[in-house]
């Protein structure tokens, strides 16, 4: 199938930008170094293929997301890296997978031990004011973990703040300020695990024994700013609805394509379409203006660049792998929803 073929919008992955990214993330952190996340791109497709260049341990977000893991046969090791509240669809898998879940109180240990879950981390607040428990309080939740008869295994916390910092140098900087805090409760807790980092501290978390990248294959403009060795993979084709003619030197022509608020994730700020200035987005439309005023005609396809990859695949039901205008497999977006 040809790109023109599709309906749009149409969530696209160029194929060689995939392996390229998936190839250099693999050989910087090799097997059990990484811990994909998956909230980023929702696929088990995209998972089988991370589990091919050998990692075989993933990062989850919500619980549909484990159960879908588990379904695809890839529950080899599996972590909730979120607090939850009701853990008996966790718990009700405890028996096909090794299911992992993130707590930070008294509350979630119990939630876990009552819902049938067997192993935890300890999550600590490493400055993102998000969850996690004090440092100095991290010892006491593994404490009661273990009364509760609950592995646990170690410890993680998620310098999330410090993903889009973008001088290198201050990003390895206050992230050993953050991994800090989390090796002073990782010694308080025990266990092996030490899990933390995401695609934008991959290169300068060296506390972590294993770094929790999401975005790394797919990429976005925000992530794109900071220098990072992974490319562009990820764009939404759209269809070109309508054209202004050119009206005057201060008001230029623009164009208008069908992709919107309702296809893009937005809170990183305004897509990107490559020789082109983006005005504005609103529900269904990009309204943008080309470089090149007539090089843009009503009907043509475009390609526009996420700010944010994962709000933007979670708005689709699948994603079509590309190898320039040719739709090579289309896969799935089978862990969205709740």
């Amino acid at each position: 199938m040809d790109i023109r073929e599709l309906r749009t919008p149409a969530l696209l992955v160029d194929a060689a930008a995939l392996e390229h990214n998936l190839a250099t993330m693999a050989a910087a952190l090799p097997g059990a170094r990484l811990r994909p996340h998956v909230k980023a791109h929702k696929t088990t497709a995209l998972a089988r293929r991370q589990a091919g260049h050998g990692h075989r341990s993933f990062t989850c977000a919500t619980i549909r997301e484990v159960e879908g893991m588990v379904a695809a046969g890839l529950g080899e090791d599996l972590l909730l890296a979120n607090e939850v509240l009701d853990t008996r669809r966790l718990g009700a898998l405890a028996d096909r997978a090794r299911v992992t879940v993130a707590v930070d109180s008294a509350e979630t240990v119990d939630a876990a031990a009552a819902g049938g879950v067997r192993e935890v981390l300890v999550d600590v607040n490493v400055g993102l004011p998000r969850c996690g428990c004090d440092p100095s309080d991290a010892g006491r939740i593994a404490d009661l973990a273990r009364a509760r008869g609950l592995a646990v295994r170690g410890v993680m916390g998620y310098e999330g703040h410090l993903m889009l910092v973008p001088d290198r140098a201050e990003r390895a900087r206050l992230t050993a300020e953050s991994m800090a805090l989390l090796a002073r409760a990782a010694a308080d807790v025990g266990g092996d695990v030490v899990s933390a980092g995401g695609t934008g501290t991959y290169a300068e978390n060296t506390v972590a024994t294993e770094i929790q990248a999401g975005s790394y294959p797919l990429m976005d403009t925000a992530y794109g700013a900071t220098g990072l060795p992974f490319r562009p993979a990820l764009t939404v084709l759209a269809t070109v609805v309508s054209a202004a003619p050119p009206r005057s030197e201060v008001r230029p022509p623009w164009v208008v394509a069908d992709v919107g608020l309702k296809s893009l994730g937005m809170d990183h700020g305004n897509p990107t379409v490559p020789g082109a200035t983006v005005w504005f987005c609103s529900d269904e439309h990009t309204t943008f203006a080309p470089d090149e005023p007539r090089s843009v005609r009503v009907g043509d396809r475009v390609r526009v660049l996420p700010a944010h990859v994962d709000p933007t695949v979670a708005l689709h039901e699948r994603m079509h792998l590309v190898d320039g205008d040719e739709v090579v497999e289309t896969w799935p977006v089978d862990l969205r929803g709740w």
